[in-house]
């Protein structure tokens, strides 16, 4: 179905824009995603998407692209004058398009980790309250291969506007779940996972603890860092070191040395195999 919207009294324009509020989200379970990218992530990942604000005069041609597509798959289109889409759209980027769409569920019960050669690898992170820095972590622990990113005691909701946008969509293509910490401590357990955790105190260098095997990456928030819940004797805690006069980095660059870290460590180890493997072989 495809509508021409001309009024800023409108019932579905008001409805978008409470979107914005994470009481709406919670009582409508419904999301706005703002951008191509972002979308088209969204809908890769099976995600519903209900209908669609377009702005023709400002679209891009992908942006026009996806919009024929989902008219297709039967997504209402909702036209609008660039005035009007202003108010429906976020931050500056403008691309001419923003999808209403359910917002998924999935919860840490649902969470089961990658069967497969890799160990796996899990980004933990505790009492965050700025939706762009968990965005971006979920950005790093997509580019790192990550299983999943687990947030305990969330102070934000995941699905944000502002965590879609800084997570570039890829909120959509790994599991993220929220849960308190207590329930997050005990899946670690039960999944035999080895919980390394970021302390501006911690015992270790990073790049001391070996991260090749099971792995939960554990982060607190920037300004009260990780909570009691962590304070385990089988938790390792590691620092990362600060040679100026700040003793810590932003939540998201220390996600993504760790993480990387880790990744590092797991090319190196699986090229040590393969050489072993091969001089086996040769025997």
């Amino acid at each position: 179905m495809w509508l021409r919207i001309e009024s800023f009294q409108n019932r579905r324009v008001k409805e978008a824009m409470a979107l914005r509020k994470s009481d709406e989200r919670r009582k409508t379970g419904r999301i706005i995603i703002d951008g191509v990218r972002e979308i088209e992530r969204a809908c890769e990942a099976g995600v519903v998407v209900e209908e669609v604000f377009y702005c023709p005069t400002v679209a891009t041609e992908k942006a026009k692209q996806l919009v024929e597509m989902l008219a297709g798959r039967n997504v209402t289109i909702l036209e609008t004058p660039k005035r009007l889409f202003e108010k429906v759209t976020y931050g500056e980027r403008e691309e001419g398009v923003v999808a209403i769409a359910r917002c998924p569920t999935f919860s840490l019960k649902d969470l089961t980790l990658k069967d497969g050669s890799e160990a796996p690898l899990v980004l933990v992170v505790e009492g965050i309250e700025k939706p762009g820095n968990l965005g971006a972590m979920i950005r790093t622990a997509d580019g790192a291969g990550a299983a999943a990113v687990v947030a305990a005691d969330l102070r934000c909701d995941v699905y944000n506007p502002a965590a879609i946008r800084a997570s570039l969509g890829t909120i959509f293509c790994l599991p993220v779940v929220a849960a308190s910490g207590a329930e997050v401590l005990e899946f670690l357990r039960q999944h035999g996972l080895r919980c390394v955790a970021a302390r501006v105190d911690g015992a270790a260098d990073y790049f001391q603890e070996d991260l090749t095997g099971p792995t939960a990456i554990i982060l607190g928030s920037e300004a009260e860092g990780l909570g009691p819940v962590w304070r385990q004797d089988w938790v390792k805690s590691v620092r990362i070191p600060m040679l100026g006069r700040a003793d810590s980095l932003n939540v998201s660059v220390a996600a993504a040395i760790l993480l990387y870290e880790a990744r590092r460590q797991r090319m190196v180890s699986g090229a040590s195999s393969q050489v072993q493997s091969h001089q086996s072989a040769s025997e």
